[in-house]
């Protein structure tokens, strides 16, 4: 049974992840801050799918969940959780505050997750590495501007991934990047042009396809590659 780790799955695109691959017979790890509260997730009901306490802003807590996997064989680790906030900073009002939480959570946060499940991933078949990255972190693609401190924080993690897949190469682990697209879930107020099961079902087909030829590129949900 070829299994997955999610982060950030008590709701959008980390729950729609889990049920998917929970219905084709994953054995999925689902994380979140808060497992007993995690309403969407129980309700699911599926006898593959254990729930795991992680807040990815926390390093003790992903050293936690580290000791827990340990000697577990993962296939593909996902850091999928992350944060959009503040959307509305400038260059005029802009402080060192309103990068902590995003950067720690959007930049930080995957690396030292898969840093930390690097042993995970060599004991699994598959061993893919992915990180939930956004069309604002291309800069080749931005025209349109705003958002300061979320495009920052996407850039800087898809640089990262990029080196990442360099470095872990001759591991054998394939480390992708990928984007969405604008989905109707609670980090879009609900004002996207995909369901999350559109998004989803594409993203799995990347993943399902990903070679090591596509290891440090970046893949959008309908199989196309984005300019960095």
């Amino acid at each position: 049974m070829p299994s997955i780790l999610i982060s950030g799955s008590s709701r959008g695109l980390g729950l729609e992840f889990a049920r998917q691959y929970a219905r084709d017979g994953w054995r999925v790890y689902a994380t979140c801050r808060n497992p007993e509260q995690a309403d969407r997730l129980h309700a699911l009901g599926a006898a593959n799918i254990s729930l795991h306490q992680l807040d990815v802003s926390s390093e003790e807590s992903i050293r936690t969940l580290a000791a827990e996997m340990h000697g577990v064989p993962i296939d593909i680790v996902l850091a999928n959780a992350g944060i959009n906030e503040p959307r509305a900073v400038t260059p005029e009002t802009v402080t060192r505050a309103d990068w902590l939480d995003v950067i720690n959570v959007n930049t930080f946060a995957p690396l030292a997750l898969v840093g930390a499940l690097k042993a995970n991933l060599l004991a699994g078949e598959q061993k893919k590495a992915v990180a939930m990255s956004s069309l604002m972190g291309s800069i080749g693609s931005n025209t349109w501007g705003t958002q300061y401190v979320y495009r920052a924080s996407k850039s800087a993690l898809n640089a990262l991934w990029r080196n990442l897949s360099v470095d872990w190469k001759p591991d054998g682990i394939i480390c992708a990047l990928m984007r969405p697209g604008f989905v109707k879930t609670e980090m879009t107020n609900f004002t996207g042009d995909l369901l999350p099961e559109e998004t989803v079902t594409g993203m799995r087909a990347v993943l399902s396809g990903l070679t090591m030829a596509g290891s440090g590129c970046y893949h959008s949900y309908d199989g196309t590659q984005l300019p960095w």
